[in-house]
């Protein structure tokens, strides 16, 4: 398992320029909110649970793997953990966004309900009790990701102890309840009079294939630039990387279908609702463009082993489902909060701002905490050079 030093996962210049695309985009949203506050804060929250589910995906993808008795990952298991490592800043931020003006927007919500067929979800989304749930998930989200950085701190080159694996049991069945609770209470209910039973598998699919996308994008870069780790990671891990994305790719069109098929056959007005907004008029081809990226261009274009060994095609592939990826949560959010016609102008550039100069900064940061606990823990001076 490559361990890493103290070389910075981005340059100084790169990392300017990092902060200089943050402080834009956050000037921009500020002055969003003076104009524009619900727009605002649609772009910020799409980004924002873009940024957290990304660190999610890491923690998920190791837990599996510990459960399921597998070694493979090892020689790439820290590019997991920088995703981790995220975590406890993503849920600061999650926290900050929606506990701004999220209860408002229920609240709006509920008023126009029945009583006699709400007064469950009414209580349910009470805004108090819901950021309750809130604080209490990501409270855990950032609870397990310091146990996991700390156990994969004191672990031993290539090898999986049995209190990690026992952890790993534990953290899945929690982080399967809370996933499913979080995503119901930030998503589905901006539309509360509209439910799925499948939703929570929804978000998991889509944030797992997210997660995905972004360590092949990571180890790639990795390996191009630094001898050792290239040596550590082979192509096999890469061809094992790849049959993975597009078996996601493959799960997150299943669950989008089922889920589709199964609500247009009942015909139910309270649950047709949703989609009757994101399939037709200018939603139309946005929802399309989304299966595009996320499983069309993944299933055909990875099919042939070559493509799945390739460095240049899992680049482009990944990086399409990450765009993907953007454009599913943002198809779940804009039409609840801005209507039957999309918006994206300079409102929405300011957030994908945040994100693109962000990310890189938090995992940069991430990075170096590991490099340094990790010589901390092993004193070991093999050297993981990797670059954004």
């Amino acid at each position: 398992m490559a361990e890493m030093n103290d070389t910075p996962l981005v340059s100084r210049r790169t990392q300017r320029v990092l902060w200089m695309g943050l402080s834009l985009g956050v000037i921009m949203l500020v002055i969003g909110f003076l104009t524009e506050p619900t727009r605002a804060w649609s772009s910020l929250f799409v980004n924002a649970y873009f940024f957290m589910t990304a660190g999610l995906a890491g923690a998920a993808f190791l837990a599996l793997a510990a459960v399921s008795g597998a070694r493979w990952h090892l020689p790439f298991r820290r590019i997991a953990e920088l995703l981790i490592a995220t975590v406890p800043l993503a849920a600061c931020v999650m926290l900050g966004v929606i506990a701004w003006r999220f209860a408002q927007l229920i609240g709006d919500h509920t008023e126009t309900a029945h009583p006699l067929s709400f007064w469950f979800k009414e209580a349910w989304l009470e805004p108090k009790f819901w950021l309750i749930r809130t604080s209490v998930c990501l409270a855990i989200w950032t609870l397990l990701s310091i146990v996991m950085l700390r156990q994969g701190r004191r672990s031993q080159p290539h090898t999986i102890t049995g209190s990690e694996t026992a952890f790993a049991a534990m953290a899945l069945i929690v982080f399967a309840i809370t996933l499913t609770v979080a995503s119901v209470d930030w998503t589905m209910a901006l539309e509360p009079e509209w439910f799925s039973t499948m939703w929570g598998v929804y978000q998991f699919s889509g944030m797992f294939q997210a997660g995905l996308a972004v360590m092949i994008l990571l180890a790639i870069s990795s390996a191009e630039r630094n001898a050792q780790f290239r040596s550590a990671f082979q192509v096999d891990h890469l061809h094992d990387l790849g049959k993975l994305l597009i078996g996601f790719s493959c799960f997150w069109m299943y669950i989008w279908f089922c889920q589709y098929m199964l609500i247009w056959y009942s015909n139910i007005p309270e649950e047709t609702s949703y989609f009757m907004v994101r399939t037709r008029g200018d939603w139309g081809p946005i929802v399309i463009a989304s299966i595009i990226m996320n499983w069309v261009i993944p299933f055909f274009i990875l099919l042939p082993r070559t493509a799945k060994r390739s460095v240049t095609v899992m680049k482009r592939v990944a990086a399409v489902v990450l765009i993907g990826r953007w454009l599913d949560i943002y198809v779940m959010v804009y039409p609840s909060t801005q209507g039957a016609t999309p918006n994206f102008a300079w409102m929405e550039i300011a957030g994908m701002l945040c994100l693109i100069g962000g990310t890189p900064l938090a995992i940069n940061a991430g990075y170096s905490r590991l490099a340094v606990r990790q010589h901390e823990a092993s004193g070991s001076q093999v050297q993981l050079h990797l670059n954004v």
